[in-house]
C-alpha cells in the first residue's frame, strides 16, 4: 500500500497568529480513535478555542473541535474531549519551563497530515495588546499601500 506524500492542510487558526506573538513552533503527533481520523480525513476540524497544556509530563490539546463522523455508530468520539499529544521528552522538558513564564501559552496553529499521519503545529505564543493590534493592522495597510503604489506605476509605464 502507498503512502501519501506532501502536507494535507485540515484546519487553521488564523486568529492565533492575530492575538499572539509567536515565539516558537513545535510539531506534534495526534492520538486519535479512528472515528476521528474518517472526520479529519473529511475536512471538518475547528482550532478556534483550542489550547494545550502541560499535566503530568504529558502535553494535552483541548477544546478542538472534531465533529462526530457521520456514519459512525454507537463507537463515535465526543466532540471537544482532551486530545493527547506526541512530542519528544527533550520537547516536553522544555515546554515545562517555557510555560511557567508569565504571559506564555501553547496555542494550536495547524492540524495537518503529514505524510498519512494527522500532525498539529503548536506555538509557543505571548498574548498580544491591543496596541500592539493596532501597529500590525497600520504596518499591513501600509505595505498594502506600498503595492498597490508600486503596480499603478508599472501599469502606466
Amino acid at each position: 500500500m502507498p503512502r501519501e506524500k506532501g502536507r494535507k492542510v485540515i484546519a487553521q487558526n488564523r486568529r492565533a497568529r492575530h492575538d499572539y506573538h509567536i515565539d516558537d513552533t513545535y510539531e506534534a503527533g495526534l492520538v486519535l480513535t479512528g472515528t476521528e481520523v474518517k472526520s479529519l480525513r473529511a475536512g471538518r476540524a475547528t482550532l478556534t478555542d483550542g489550547f494545550a497544556h502541560v499535566k503530568d509530563g504529558e502535553v494535552w490539546l483541548e477544546n478542538v473541535h472534531i465533529p462526530q463522523y457521520a456514519h459512525g455508530t454507537w463507537t463515535n468520539h465526543a466532540a471537544r474531549r482532551p486530545r493527547k499529544l506526541l512530542l519528544h521528552r527533550a520537547e516536553i522538558s522544555r515546554l515545562i519551563g517555557k510555560t511557567q513564564e508569565p504571559g506564555r501559552t501553547l496555542v494550536p496553529l495547524s492540524l495537518y497530515f503529514s505524510e498519512g499521519k494527522a500532525k498539529v503545529e503548536l506555538a509557543l505564543a505571548r498574548g498580544k495588546r491591543s496596541h500592539d493590534k493596532r501597529q500590525d493592522i497600520a504596518a499591513r495597510e501600509a505595505q498594502r499601500d506600498i503595492e498597490r503604489a508600486l503596480s499603478r506605476r508599472r501599469k502606466a509605464r
